[in-house]
């Protein structure tokens, strides 16, 4: 199965953008999707909507990207939205991690 590539830029320090990420990644393991962090870097596993995930994620000092299982044409468009929304969600920096967590 192909991969789907997504980049989402950010003005958060590395730490603060990370911190965000894994709280994030946090939240996705409520839904089935296991994550395993080394320094910057995840890899996500699991399935979403009957559909197998597999995903590295990269944290920089100016985006959050990486790749992920291509879900096929259909839901490519969705997924590809889902995400780069979650992300720049979470990395908003008008957003407490506080707010993040409770909405």
């Amino acid at each position: 199965m192909g991969k789907i590539d997504f980049h989402v830029a950010h003005t958060l320090s590395l730490a603060e953008a990370k911190k965000r990420i894994e709280k994030l990644t946090q939240h996705w393991a409520k839904h089935g999707i296991q994550s395993t962090w080394s320094g910057d870097e995840a890899k996500l596993h699991g399935k979403v909507m009957g559909i197998n995930l597999d995903a590295v994620l990269r944290v920089t000092d100016k985006t959050v990207g990486g790749q992920a299982t291509d879900p096929g044409l259909l839901l490519r468009g969705q997924a590809k939205k889902y995400l780069t929304h979650k992300f720049e969600t979470w990395l908003d920096p008008r957003k407490s991690i506080e707010e993040l967590e409770k909405a």
